[in-house]
């Protein structure tokens, strides 16, 4: 598939997660900024690779059952602190299924993905709570990201990443917390969406 047919996809399959059903061709225009007959084109195309097929409403999109195949299963390591840095094990200890679509990412991200359980009230300013999991991608992160950052070589943290007159800082959303000013910072991954867990 091309780049583009891939976020058409990702677009479809999160939309039809969503809302129960598939976005009208109108819908999918509209989120691309095509025509609809380049839109309708796209979608024959999708059908044609066996990605989509037109379901008996007249939209095209995947059937129930393939929506579940769309997801992806990302490793969970252990707990991060989202107050404190602490020394944390990088042992995957569970899984969970995502679709990449719903972090504005596409399928090839996939393996880039991974999660961490959040521990600490540092982050709640961002909406990052106890207990909720933070879904991470491996790339290079820039200023205003918020990132996994392994501090001086042992500790782990959840922080925003800035930059105070030239020099990285990691900083909480918590005005209980003092920037941290790391002699060495290495980002682990940069933090692309949250998933809420309830407490049983």
């Amino acid at each position: 598939m091309t780049e583009r047919q891939e976020q058409i996809l990702d677009f479809v399959c999160t939309y039809q997660e969503r809302e129960g059903v598939p976005p009208s061709t109108r819908e999918v225009a509209r989120q691309f900024e095509f025509s609809q007959p380049t839109a309708v084109q796209h979608l024959q195309t999708l059908a044609k690779k066996e990605q989509l097929e037109k379901l008996a409403d007249g939209k095209w999109g995947l059937k129930a059952t393939a929506v579940q195949g769309h997801l992806f299963t990302i490793p969970v390591y252990g707990t991060i602190p989202a107050g404190l840095p602490t020394l944390e094990e990088q042992t995957p200890d569970e899984t969970v299924a995502i679709n990449p679509g719903i972090f504005g990412l596409t399928h090839s991200h996939s393996s880039q993905l991974w999660a961490l359980r959040v521990h600490g009230d540092s982050m709640t300013g961002a909406g990052i709570l106890e207990n909720d999991l933070a879904i991470m991608v491996n790339r290079e992160p820039k200023p205003g990201d918020i990132i996994a950052a392994l501090v001086n070589g042992t500790d782990s943290t959840l922080k925003r990443l800035v930059n105070v007159q030239g020099r990285l800082v990691l900083r909480a959303e918590n005005k209980r917390y003092h920037d941290i000013v790391p002699e060495r910072l290495e980002a682990q991954g940069v933090l692309v969406g949250v998933i809420r867990r309830k407490i049983k």
